[in-house]
């Protein structure tokens, strides 16, 4: 039986079955509406000011043969954890490396789909705002190999006619590297796009592989998030893999055309971006020049509200393995945990529980914040806390800081980085208004001396299981 770590299909079916409340169905909306609908009915923080779980919504096309649009499956973070028996209750150093211990190579797998006529513009890829430079493919998992090297991560990219499709990477990325080293030998890249894919991929996608040991690609730690491995089958037209069981592959190649992401011929905006705010084009960017199309029968469209809550919980639980799995000092023992808040988008605010063994460690708070900050460049602001505080709980959080922490001389700045463009508190002219921007970290830990003090009244223990209606 497919499990929902291993197909879009079955977890949507486990939230119809666990939670049927959370999922919903709607229709008679032009294509064009759907992206604010979901994002006034239903996104949370960032995207919109309301602190909420987001709910799994199937947009029905109006058309016979229409692909319904699929937003919301990773809106809540708890629902994809329970989708992923691999991953840590704790993202510990332990818990990491158990994580490692069980990595599992994909295997064969078999496709089955149908063969269709190329043509993107059939797809119902969202315009999210009427200033996107056009349609957007938002969950696009684009996988190819060169030199004994597999690169697997998800790219915006916008359709700009029947085949082709810029594709934005971040500096830095191994599909980057990938391309300029087939470049230089003057060859094509092949590639393919997977939409719709496993849960245990998508969020083995968003790991940072630099991190990751000699020998582990992002599909194996997938295997192992899941429990068992990814089925992988070869592209019909072009010599990459895909993923087996993708709702719907687009095959095709990067050759060294380029392209801008253009509004009315106008490099001006590209669709809004993972933080809240609209996001800026890109000039020049890499094609894909699609060769292929297949698309699972019943298949399902599926796609995020850029600065939803779905992003910043991929971003989020990727990020936290990608920190543990950076960490090297002495000082990594004592994380009990780490969560990235759905706040900074999953990247900027990262939340660490300690706990302390010695008076020594009140002094480790500042070291681990300049190896996060030196090892992630997106990452902002970093809080630590003790034990016995949820990280993944706004309010606790707040109240260490409330509590046990006094910013004047609890928190430290680091000001040799350069500043992140997505962020406008870190722009040129935010600079020139406040002064310059930086790194920071909040010390809201218990001095290990003073832990008598300042015990909760209630000491933390399980949360009680919730009764399901009806009983």
């Amino acid at each position: 039986m497919t499990t929902p770590a291993l197909c879009l299909r079955a977890a949507v079916a486990e939230v119809r079955g666990v939670e049927p409340g959370r999922y919903h169905e709607r229709r008679h909306l032009p294509l064009d509406a759907v992206a604010a609908d979901y994002a006034r009915r239903y996104a949370g923080v960032p995207a919109t000011p309301r602190a909420v779980k987001e709910d799994v919504v199937r947009y029905r096309s109006p058309g016979p043969d229409g692909l319904p649009v699929l937003l919301g499956l990773y809106g809540d973070a708890d629902r994809v954890r329970r989708w992923l028996p691999g991953y840590p209750a704790r993202v510990t150093r332990r818990a990491v490396r158990r994580l490692l211990g069980a990595t599992r190579a994909p295997v064969a797998g078999a496709r089955s789909a149908d063969h269709r006529p190329v043509d993107l513009t059939s797809l119902p890829a969202l315009r999210a705002t009427p200033r996107d430079a056009g349609a957007y493919l938002t969950t696009g998992a684009v996988l190819a190999r060169h030199g004994g090297e597999t690169a697997f991560s998800v790219h915006r990219m916008l359709v700009l006619d029947r085949e082709r499709l810029t594709l934005w990477m971040v500096p830095g990325r191994t599909l980057g590297r990938l391309y300029e080293q087939a470049r230089r030998a003057g060859r094509k890249l092949p590639v393919s796009i997977n939409i719709g894919i496993a849960p245990a991929a998508m969020i083995a996608s968003a790991v940072n592989a630099r991190f990751l040991p000699a020998g582990v690609d992002k599909l194996a730690l997938a295997g192992a998030l899941a429990g068992t491995p990814l089925g992988l089958a070869d592209a019909v037209t072009q010599p990459a893999p895909v993923l087996a069981d993708a709702e719907i592959v687009l095959e095709g190649h990067l050759d060294g055309a380029t392209a801008d992401e253009t509004l009315d011929d106008r490099v001006a905006g590209s669709l809004p971006e993972f933080l809240g705010y609209h996001g800026r084009a890109q000039s020049g960017l890499p094609v894909v020049t699609v060769t292929g199309m297949t698309v699972r029968p019943g298949a399902a469209f599926q796609a995020v509200v850029g600065p939803g809550r779905e992003q910043s919980v991929i971003l989020g639980l990727a990020g936290a393995l990608s920190v543990q799995l950076a960490g090297r000092g002495r000082d990594w023992g004592l994380v009990r945990d780490l969560h990235f808040s759905p706040a900074g988008g999953g990247m900027l605010t990262l939340v660490a529980g300690l706990r302390k063994r010695s008076p020594g460690d009140d002094a480790a708070p500042g070291r681990l914040a300049r190896e996060v900050f030196d090892a992630h460049p997106f990452a902002k602001l970093v809080v630590f806390t003790d034990d016995d505080v949820d990280v993944r709980c706004a309010e606790d959080v707040l109240w260490a800081m409330s509590t046990r922490s006094n910013l004047g001389a609890d928190c430290g700045t680091f000001a040799d980085f350069p500043p992140l463009p997505m962020d406008p508190s870190q722009s040129d002219a935010w600079r020139a208004e406040r002064g310059p921007a930086g790194r920071s970290w909040v010390d809201a830990t218990v001095p290990y001396r003073l832990r008598p003090d300042a015990e909760r009244a209630f000491a933390p223990g399980p949360a009680p299981v919730a009764r399901r209606r009806g009983r």
